[in-house]
């Protein structure tokens, strides 16, 4: 399960779940896809969010790009910030549980005992911004315009669905090609719902600054192409008391303002035209808040810890490209990276090492495959690499003093391995072609840590050149495939499932706008995705997903950069929080506006 913008119990007697609260049994208000819902039928609120939070105040973010569109679930155009806030889904998530849904547009869920359909009741009291009701056909017709028209994942998402029935205007049936794909009957629940009406004289899929209708939270209240849109809480929202709902969603206005360049977004927040700030830089960080607003306690920075596993974040190589589809060159070209270095030196060793695709969670694979991995892994032995059965894949280390000989030259030896000789200076193949290749970038952010990169590379006779572009080029290029080489990021929850076939699947590796961006054609890592999408168990998954960790680390497919130990917001100090740590990272939306702090702030800052 991968919870995506743009954005039940399996196991023992449906194991547990599902035939204690879903399969066969009466509908019920949640589910969960390992053991039992911990919110029971009549919960108020989730216990992570103030149910009484004062409704009112704004946030106002910086984004850096453009946007010149309003529809985020299509390939073409640039989605404005925001859009999934206007949209409801059948059910949401709690952020406290691993992986649990309960009903939003739904009333009731139903999932039939041989686990082949699902049934829910929409709530009577469902309606769009215009008042209109959302009906079951409204729900199959976005179904239909996602599957067809939408971002290629609905595909994947979808693939196992079989048809949607609409018996009657509050009841929507799906079907599934069997009961095994175990998180389906969950996930089916979480794309947004349009209003058939509204697209019956508009194509969904063109790009457009139309505002759509929808039945969310909020509505858009003005938008300036490529510079803001602002968003208006619907004061009659008609959601805004069910218990998913309550302590959310708690501001008046959102407002996105648009920026070319990141440093001058930054400035933005100390001159008070930004109100809040996401900041991913470590070095900046640790270094660019030493300003008066912050020093003055106007600003504050705030530090939120949580339990969500770290995912991949990495140089990623196009395997596509004939260059790269030796894993011993891309095994090379890893020794060049140096973490130790760029951790200490540009972010004041606020960073820790991308290991796993997994990282920060027990799916992560470690040490030897124990025996249920090894079960797993032994038909594909002889058709992936040995190391997978022989040890963890771990990326190399420096010791941080910016002198890496020792890897250079490990890395020097796995390239003539390869095939590659150096002549004056210049590493090439047997056809004398120069090893080269272009990094491509969308953030100024990654050029710190990526010049240094370069560097090490022309140390081994590798010519990579640096191309930062805009995030519209950007965005054209990576849908195409038409790189050697980005910065990606493979986030992932604490119940990976049918989102792999996204990220690594061979059906995947050619689907313009996709998420495979490595390439990756592996049949061994194909069966595993399956295995994965069909674990009947919390343990069968844990050990599936570690095999399929193993075969990627392995793989070579990605050079691991970093990430950060928690997530950092810079804010104006006019917001308050729980503070409740939970397994999901926090959003910002289950803050609220505290006017005692906000007129404080206001008072020094004027005085």
């Amino acid at each position: 399960m991968l919870r995506v913008p743009r954005v039940l119990t399996l196991a023992a007697g449906l194991l547990a779940c599902l035939s204690a609260g879903m399969a066969g049994a009466d509908p019920v208000h949640g589910m969960a896809l390992y053991g039992e819902p911990k919110y029971k039928l009549g919960f108020t609120h989730f216990d992570y969010v103030n149910p009484n939070a004062p409704k009112g105040g704004e946030v106002r973010q910086a984004v850096i790009g453009g946007f010149d569109s309003l529809n985020g679930f299509i390939l073409k155009g640039t989605p404005a910030a925001g859009v999934g806030l206007l949209f409801d889904t059948l059910t949401v998530a709690s952020d406290d549980e691993p992986f649990t849904r309960y009903g939003l547009l739904a009333e009731t869920i139903d999932v039939a005992p041989d686990r082949a359909s699902i049934t829910f009741k929409l709530r009577a009291e469902a309606k769009f911004h215009d008042g209109s009701p959302v009906t079951a056909q409204d729900v199959a017709f976005s179904y239909k315009m996602l599957k067809e028209k939408g971002t290629p994942h609905y595909r994947s998402y979808f693939n196992d669905v079989t048809g949607v029935e609409t018996p009657d205007a509050r009841t929507v049936i799906f079907r599934f090609k069997d009961g095994n794909n175990h998180e389906l009957p969950l996930i089916i629940g979480d794309f947004p719902v349009f209003a058939a009406a509204f697209y019956a004289n508009r194509p969904f899929d063109q790009s457009s600054l139309e505002v759509p209708l929808g039945s969310g939270p909020y509505m858009v209240k003005s938008v300036d192409a490529n510079r803001s849109i602002t968003y208006a809480r619907n004061p009659d929202y008609w959601a805004k008391d069910l218990p998913p709902q309550r302590g959310h969603h708690n501001f008046d206005v959102l407002r996105y303002d648009y920026y070319r360049d990141d440093g001058v977004a930054l400035e933005a927040l100390m001159a008070g035209d930004i109100t809040l700030r996401q900041e991913t830089s470590s070095s900046r960080w640790a270094t660019a808040y030493d300003k008066p607003p912050v020093r003055q306690g106007l600003i504050k920075r705030t530090e939120i810890g949580d339990s969500s596993p770290r995912g991949m974040q990495g140089y990623v190589f196009n395997t596509r490209r004939a260059l790269f589809a030796d894993p011993k060159l891309r095994a090379a070209l890893a020794y060049a990276y140096d973490f130790e270095w760029t951790n200490k030196t540009l972010s004041d060793g606020q960073l820790i090492r991308t290991v796993s695709y997994f990282d920060n969670s027990e799916l992560r694979a470690r040490g030897l495959p124990n025996p249920e991995e090894l079960a797993l892994l032994e038909p594909f032995r002889g058709k992936v690499p040995d190391e997978v059965f022989a040890a963890e894949y771990l990326p190399p280390k420096t010791d941080g003093s910016g002198n890496i000989r020792d890897n250079l030259r490990t890395a020097l030896r796995l390239l003539r391995e390869a095939g590659w000789t150096v002549k004056n200076n210049k590493l090439s193949d047997a056809k004398g072609q120069p090893l080269s290749f272009e990094i491509l970038i969308d953030n100024p952010a990654f050029e710190r840590s990526t010049l240094p990169f370069i560097k090490n590379l022309e140390q081994l006779g590798v010519t990579a050149k640096l191309r930062l572009l805009d995030v519209s080029q950007y965005q054209k290029r990576v849908e195409a495939y038409d790189f050697d080489m980005v910065v990606g990021i493979f986030p992932q929850s604490s119940s990976p499932g049918n989102e792999q076939r996204d990220f690594f699947s061979s059906a995947a590796a050619d689907i313009p706008g996709g998420r495979n961006l490595a390439g990756i054609k592996d049949p061994a890592i194909d069966a595993l995705v399956e295995q994965i999408i069909q674990a009947p168990s919390r343990e069968a998954l844990v050990t599936r997903v570690r095999a399929l960790d193993r075969l990627l680390r392995w793989g070579h497919y990605v050079i691991p950069q970093f990430y950060g130990r928690t997530t950092r917001y810079a804010h104006w100090d006019y917001y308050s929080r729980t503070g409740i740590e939970t397994l999901q990272r926090e959003s910002f939306d289950r803050w609220w506006w505290d006017a005692e702090k906000a007129a404080a702030t206001q008072g020094k800052r004027g005085g």
